[in-house]
């Protein structure tokens, strides 16, 4: 994309802020240049936000059924999936899949759940006591 061509919509979600990219110059160059955003850009992105909130609160549900630990809820809550959670958290997917087994998650040694916490900037109490206001 030319520098003259970068979409300039103001959108909401920069809050007034501009943002980098690279474009193109006069001279066929890569060079930085900003924008005040993209309409379509911002139709995605609280399109992705509004996903990952309902996945939030299906897996809500399921925490208060015990169908899945409140890793679950926390992973989505903190905009994460399963590869993202698993590499942020040093571990295989499969391992970060166990931990979301009730009876598993239940074993989980207190360094692992304090990983977890920290990770998702929670006191470690809300992880180990999800309760219906989490």
């Amino acid at each position: 994309m030319k520098i003259k061509e970068i979409p300039q919509d103001s959108i909401k979600t920069l809050g007034g802020e501009k943002k980098a990219l690279y474009a193109l110059d006069e001279n066929g160059r890569y060079t930085t240049a900003t924008t005040t955003g993209w309409e379509v850009e911002e139709i995605v992105l609280l399109d992705a936000l509004a996903d990952y909130d309902r996945k939030a609160e299906e897996a809500r549900q399921r925490v208060l059924k015990n169908r899945t630990s409140p890793i679950e809820y926390f992973m989505y809550i903190r905009r994460m999936d399963l590869t993202t959670l698993a590499q942020a958290m040093g571990l295989f997917k499969w391992q970060v899949k166990r931990h979301l087994k009730p009876e598993i998650f239940r074993k989980l040694h207190e360094p692992v759940l304090q990983q977890y916490a920290d990770l998702f900037r929670i006191p470690i109490r809300a992880l180990l006591h999800f309760e219906e206001g989490s």
